[in-house]
């Protein structure tokens, strides 16, 4: 529903040279609606001359694309418009370009007054979809070419006092992207438009590269940095983590692959290790750790005893953890802050069980979020587990995908979790009911690529949904959909 305000609007915008004449006359208040309804509407010539005339300090995406009180959709969930974005920077470039005389030649002007505009938060879903939408990557080029073109171009007018802008944004760089991006950061400096990163996420990207651009980030913008299939190995990571350290306000670090190198003679190996351990204890402010596909077996009690502040997110997927790692983080001071927890592809059907239970039983009070991808928890471990499950008060997510459960078992869990009153999420694997001909115990692989009988599969479906209706609980999603970017981020927790 929408409110008569936001009709209102939306029927003023209709004839954008008159609602670009009037802007000067209307209350500021009105400026954050008419920026959503021009956005969403893809008004692009009102868009321009809103951002060109702002009248606020701060011209925030996040806060103004959300969902509010005039209207229920929030369009930070959605890939955002090719040519609402282009407004937006067309609007930018016009208002650094206007002569500092022109505002107090004229009373009602409001041209100097926006000092940032946060750009950050935008969907970030890494599929190409709607060529009229644009992703995270076409972001990211179009914001670098405004700051390449504005050190190029933005001098050469003669008397020009241009008022200077802080654009944060959320980067991606891969190699095809890096000497662009280098390039944009680099026209920054001293620029009047100021480009600062919150969310770093480089992906293969060659060692020198990474540090090349972390040495050109700003210190006190940056929130998380997460580096992608870039194989680091323990020497390269040596390399990089003291330029990451260096950041004292970095909240998220995710790093994956972490391992030895098997050409390195051991003791370097150790020495790259204990480098490593130690760069990680000069972070202050370090809530998330992820260390995806890193080899921590027998380790994870010196990783995580260096660190200054109990974390909040811990993703260990495929870290071949043992018994001790699971004993150690379940007495850590980590284990009563965790809001999200993800074990992904650690067997925990052996002598990891009864570990992994006293961690869930601390984490009970504050968990909201746990990811058991692919852990090997069959039936007696799923039924074993539930009563630590279920004190898990505040659990939102659970996914459990690709372990080898049955249709009893699924029943079972979605019987008992009805004490969760704030579950709404659970990632389920097909039973194993549904395959035909499936060896036992089922490797993962198996569960992932061997083909289901459709109709049983849909005769669980409905079972399971009318279970969910007689429950009272027709809001909680059951799914096998892990793909429909259904786990939280952290910061969205």
């Amino acid at each position: 529903m929408h409110t008569l305000v936001f009709l209102s609007t939306r029927q003023v915008l209709q004839c954008q040279p008159a609602a670009c004449q009037a802007l000067p006359l209307l209350p500021r208040e009105l400026f954050p609606l008419l920026f959503k309804v021009a956005f969403m509407d893809k008004k692009t010539v009102v868009l321009r001359e809103l951002v060109h005339t702002w009248p606020f300090p701060l011209l925030s995406f996040q806060q103004l694309l959300q969902e509010c009180a005039h209207c229920s959709r929030a369009l930070l969930q959605e890939r955002p418009s090719t040519e609402s974005m282009q407004a937006v920077i067309l609007g930018l470039t016009a208002r650094l370009h206007t002569p500092e005389m022109e505002a107090g030649s004229q009373p009602l002007c409001r041209k100097h007054t926006l000092r940032v505009l946060d750009m950050t938060g935008l969907l970030d879903d890494g599929v190409e979809q709607d060529p009229g939408t644009m992703s995270m990557w076409d972001c990211t080029a179009a914001v670098a070419r405004t700051c390449i073109a504005q050190q190029q171009g933005g001098t050469t007018e003669p008397g020009l006092s241009l008022v200077p802008v802080e654009v944060r944004v959320d980067l991606r760089v891969n190699r095809a992207s890096y000497a662009f991006l280098r390039e944009a950061l680099r026209s920054s400096v001293g620029s009047p438009l100021r480009l600062c990163c919150r969310d770093l996420r480089a992906e293969d990207l060659p060692m020198r590269n990474t540090v090349a651009l972390l040495q050109l980030l700003d210190a006190g913008c940056l929130r998380r940095v997460d580096l992608r299939f870039n194989n680091l190995g323990l020497r390269g990571l040596s390399v990089i983590i003291p330029h990451v350290a260096r950041f004292q306000h970095l909240a998220s670090l995710r790093l994956h692959y972490v391992h030895g190198d098997s050409r390195q003679p051991s003791v370097d190996g150790e020495d790259n290790f204990r480098y490593f351990l130690a760069q990680m204890g000069r972070f202050t402010c370090l809530r998330e750790l992820s260390m995806g596909s890193s080899l921590l077996s027998g380790r994870l009690d010196q990783l995580l005893s260096t660190l200054q502040s109990p974390l909040e997110s811990l993703e260990l997927a495929f870290c071949a953890l043992l018994p001790e790692d699971l004993q150690f983080l379940a007495r850590s001071s980590h284990a009563a802050h965790l809001k999200k927890l993800d074990l992904s592809g650690n067997d925990l059907s052996g002598s990891q069980l009864t570990p992994f239970q006293g961690l869930l039983q601390a984490a009970a009070a504050t968990l909201l979020h746990l990811e058991l991808t692919e852990c090997q928890l069959a039936d007696a471990q799923l039924l074993a587990t539930l009563p630590t499950l279920t004190r898990c008060a505040s659990l939102r997510y659970l996914g459990l995908y690709g372990n080898p459960l049955s249709m009893a078992g699924l029943k079972e869990l979605l019987r008992d979790s009805v004490v969760q009153a704030e579950l709404r999420t659970v990632v389920h694997p097909f039973p194993v009911d549904c395959y035909d001909g499936l060896p036992w115990p089922p490797p993962a692989s198996v569960l992932l690529e061997a083909s289901i009988n459709e109709e049983k599969f849909a005769r669980v479906e409905a079972e399971l949904h009318q279970l969910l209706l007689a429950s009272g609980r027709a809001h909680v999603l059951w799914t096998t959909d892990i793909y429909g970017r259904l786990a939280a981020d952290y910061f969205s927790l």
